[in-house]
């Protein structure tokens, strides 16, 4: 089923938000949210354009190893709007155009993220890796696209974690660094230390670090 450029009609237009109306067959319709222009839809894409596209985010899977502790998986409590409350998070953001000018554009989205995020600056003897490069968060109602790329920081003690690097609209309120049994126990319970369920990229993370994954 190929969906046409002018079989599509914008619905809602905002700053981060569009919602698209997509006819998909004579008289069915199809509603897209999304990040993007019109032009740039996930739906209209030719299948070469479909598999090489930049993901809108990027989402972090970082271990914390220190010289006094077993290494640790960051977690931090982030407000999001959508459901009114602080949810056990994932260092992640937005793609920036200024990003996409760097010969490793991902990467260098990840980094500034970090930093802005845990006041973390990877070193270059720091782990990086690439898990995914796109994965859809939630494909039945938006084209909504992350990255997921994990990393290694051997940092001497804690004490740069911060954030302070907070822009616009986004709310922090503190971290939570879990050891694999905590994350294990976080898995089981299926909900953070203060009984809130937390999103799929996080379960995403968390089952990585268990795994092992991030020791390949």
């Amino acid at each position: 089923m190929a969906i046409r450029k002018d079989n599509v009609k914008t619905v809602a237009d905002t700053r981060f938000v569009r919602v698209f109306d997509l006819q998909y067959e004579e008289g069915a319709h199809y509603y897209d949210a999304s990040r993007r222009e019109l032009e740039n839809i996930a739906a209209i894409k030719s299948e070469n354009d479909f598999n090489s596209m930049l993901p809108d985010a990027v989402s972090g899977f970082l271990v914390i190893k220190t010289p006094d502790s077993e290494p640790r998986l960051l977690l931090d409590y982030e407000y999001r709007y959508p459901t009114g409350q602080y949810m056990l998070s994932i260092p992640a953001g937005l793609v920036d155009e200024s990003d996409k000018e760097s010969d490793q554009p991902l990467f260098t989205a990840m980094k500034r993220e970090i930093y802005e995020e845990t006041g973390i600056m990877l070193k270059v003897t720091d782990d990086i890796r690439m898990v995914n490069p796109l994965v859809f968060n939630s494909p039945g109602f938006t084209d909504e696209c992350t990255a997921l790329i994990a990393m290694t920081a051997h940092l001497d003690d804690l004490s740069e974690l911060n954030q302070k690097g907070a822009v616009g609209s986004e709310k922090f309120a503190g971290f939570l660094l879990a050891t694999r049994e905590e994350v294990l126990c976080l898995l089981r319970e299926g909900k953070d230390p203060h009984g809130h369920r937390y999103p799929m990229v996080t379960w995403c993370a968390m089952m990585y670090f268990v795994s092992d994954l991030w020791k390949a």
